[in-house]
């Protein structure tokens, strides 16, 4: 049976010696893994449309059961060709990628994740702030995974009392009287947790310029990636790349080291 799924390469994998094995995000169904039979040839039809990244309707033959579809032809609608051109854009995005990879489960339809992932990789296309799209990215996957900050109030005692902390153990804000129940919360800003509650509801279509400063930035980073390693078991290459090559970024800014 042919079917056709509009979807986004996450990973491409190499298998034997001419093939490829492609996971798909689609609109449709979810994550799905492909066999792209003869896709490591030059001339194949299928090099192209395997691409990670590539976003189009692809053509595939599916069995009765479970097993893994095979790639037959494929449309590209957005190649996302500005994005390659820069190494860090490029490790933003495959780290994206990733973190959606390990996130989602086969064959679980989330047209809203499918949008929000087309959204982030046009506009990581046109130029736009590579790392606040991260962040906006990271803090929805954090709702997806059951594990998003609470910032309307105090996680422990329901006041909206300010200056707040963040307890990663508790999952939320801390006011000023419950700050002693966590020794180890995250001293934030209000810029930090206020700019972390907009990213949660944040529709990327209204996506303008935002100015966010180097020490807000980092705050954000911090409580994002504490999150993450405190609540999800997971290790992720893109995200160990990533990070060298923001170290580098910095030891070659003036004035900047770690």
């Amino acid at each position: 049976m042919l079917v056709k799924w509009e979807g986004i390469v996450i990973r491409s994998v190499d298998y034997g010696e001419s093939s490829k094995v492609v996971t798909l995000f689609t609109r449709e169904n979810g994550k799905l893994g492909l066999m792209a039979r003869g896709a490591k040839k030059t001339k194949s039809r299928l090099a192209a449309v395997s691409q990670l990244f590539s976003h189009g309707y692809y053509l595939c033959k599916a069995g009765p059961g479970t097993g893994m579809p095979d790639l037959s032809q494929g449309d590209i609608m957005n190649s996302f060709r500005e994005l390659r051109q820069s190494l860090s854009t490029t490790a933003y995005a495959a780290y994206i990628a990733e973190l959606l990879d390990r996130l989602t489960h086969e064959r679980e339809p989330n047209p809203f994740l499918f949008q929000l992932l087309l959204q982030t990789f046009g506009h990581l296309d046109e130029g736009r702030d590579p790392e606040i799209l991260c962040r906006i990215f990271e803090t929805k996957m954090l709702m997806v995974a059951g594990i998003s900050p609470q910032l309307s109030a105090c996680v422990n005692c329901g006041a909206q009392r300010e200056p707040y902390a963040i307890s990663v153990t508790q999952g939320g804000l801390l006011c000023p009287v419950c700050l002693p129940s966590d020794p180890y919360a995250l001293a934030v800003t209000a810029s930090t947790w206020k700019l972390l509650r907009l990213f949660q509801v944040f529709d990327l279509e209204r996506l303008g310029d935002i100015e966010v400063k180097p020490a807000t930035r980092n705050q954000l980073k911090h409580v994002i990636r504490s999150f993450m390693d405190e609540h999800l078991d997971i290790r992720l290459k893109s995200r160990a790349f990533l990070e060298q090559l923001e170290r580098m970024e910095r030891l070659t800014q003036p004035g900047q080291s770690d």
